[in-house]
């Protein structure tokens, strides 16, 4: 049965945590509107996919770090230029000590540059793709980055997500911890229907709150957990 407490008892509790809604209120981080993120150009959004997809299981601090040099070998993720890269340059770009030298991670970034040339020719840009899909079904978003991208799945899509501006919610540690105690799902966490009855949830959330999808996300992990990870949420 799910148990899951109204958005104003989570939100209260937040406050009580952080020293008052002043103070939570700062710690929030904020989604774009549909339009800014539709004026990104699709070499950026490619550039962002990538970041995360090298972030994910390792040190963040270092890819960031590594960054200017991501950007020069890679022609700054020029979707043309990437698309006409064969195997072999692929291999060679992966031995660049300007970068992080993971092959099987290299060869994303031709896999996602095809799915975002793909889209743009469909949709006009993938960032209009992106700007356009409905936040009440983000999980559909997740799934689609996770069918036709590369290593886009788990958190990682969504964490890119977030660093574009979509508005999104993130199943850290912490907001999972927090929904599987109140049963909002009781499967893997990672299955359809659970993820079905997490949007659900945050749906609900949304509509008593008025709040976007990231607020709603971080307040829940700043009201319980270790907050280890703060804005990420």
């Amino acid at each position: 049965m799910n148990t899951a407490e109204p958005f104003a008892r989570i939100y209260q509790r937040a406050c009580e945590r952080k020293g008052g809604a002043e103070a939570l209120e700062a710690l929030l981080g904020h989604s774009a509107a549909p339009e800014q993120i539709a004026a990104i150009a699709d070499n950026l959004l490619l550039g962002e996919l990538t970041k995360k997809v090298f972030q994910s299981g390792f040190v963040w601090r270092v890819v960031r770090q590594k960054w200017p040099g991501f950007c020069e070998v890679f022609f700054d993720f020029n979707i043309e230029k990437i698309l006409l890269m064969s195997d072999e340059m692929l291999e060679a770009k992966a031995r660049d000590e300007r970068i992080i030298r993971n092959a099987a991670k290299v060869f994303t970034i031709r896999h996602n540059a095809m799915m975002i040339d793909d889209i743009a020719r469909k949709h006009g840009s993938f960032a209009r793709f992106i700007a356009d899909w409905p936040t009440t079904d983000i999980i559909g978003l997740w799934a689609y980055l996770k069918q036709y991208g590369a290593r886009l799945g788990g958190n990682t899509g969504p964490y890119a997500l977030r660093a574009i501006g979509k508005d999104t919610f993130i199943l850290s540690e912490d907001v999972e911890a927090y929904l599987r105690s109140t049963n909002v799902f009781d499967g893997g966490v990672s299955s359809k229907r659970s993820l079905n009855q997490i949007q659900q949830q945050f749906t609900a959330w949304q509509q008593q709150s008025g709040r976007s999808l990231q607020h709603i996300s971080q307040i829940i992990a700043l009201s319980a957990g270790e907050n280890f990870v703060g804005m990420q949420q």
